[in-house]
């Protein structure tokens, strides 16, 4: 399977951290996103985080090229739990420590009241091994998050799990994917 991914554009609360937060997209953010696709059409699937700041584009998305939207729960953003909605200079100012342990090795350091990075790749990792099972062989896009794309392209590249946060991923990037009969994921052009 060929699984594209596609981060949502810039979304109206700005930057920080927005989690499970349903922001919905500016129209830089819109831009971004037709940007990123053109009028590329390749694809057989099309599935979508239900957060609005992916959802309505997707919906969009499917509706010129005639695929329905599969909604997958699973492949929604990390929840930050206290963090959610803030900037990093924001949780500097009364926990400098706290964010610090979290760039350093997000898998061992979870913010107050989130989602553990492990629970984060579990349930991720869970959801893209079904759209496997049901669409292998196909070409799909997956309109996501920034920390879904980090999570399978950090696996696809073998980077330790403390280099997760590193990976680049901006507003509207289109990434590929190619998910082998075995699990393992391998970045392609």
């Amino acid at each position: 399977m060929i699984l594209d991914l596609l981060r949502h554009g810039e979304t109206e609360q700005g930057g920080g951290l927005r989690g499970s937060l349903d922001d919905a997209l500016t129209e830089l953010g819109w831009a971004q996103m037709r940007s990123a696709l053109g009028d590329r059409a390749a694809w057989d699937v099309l599935v979508s985080s239900p957060l609005q700041r992916c959802a309505r584009f997707a919906d969009e998305l499917g509706e010129r090229l005639g695929l329905m939207v599969q909604r997958e729960a699973d492949l929604q953003e990390l929840h930050f739990g206290e963090w959610e909605g803030r900037s990093a200079l924001q949780i500097m100012q009364t926990q400098a420590d706290e964010l610090g342990r979290f760039w350093a090795d997000p898998y061992s350091y979870t913010p107050p009241g989130g989602e553990a990075v492990s629970a984060f790749a579990e349930r991720v990792l869970g959801a893209v091994a079904r759209l496997h099972q049901q669409h292998a062989g196909k070409r799909v896009l997956l309109v996501t998050h920034g920390g879904v794309m980090r999570l399978l392209l950090a696996r696809a590249r073998g980077l330790p799990k403390e280099q997760l946060l590193q990976v680049e991923v901006g507003h509207g990037a289109l990434m590929g994917l190619r998910l082998h009969e075995d699990g393992q994921l391998e970045e392609v052009g």
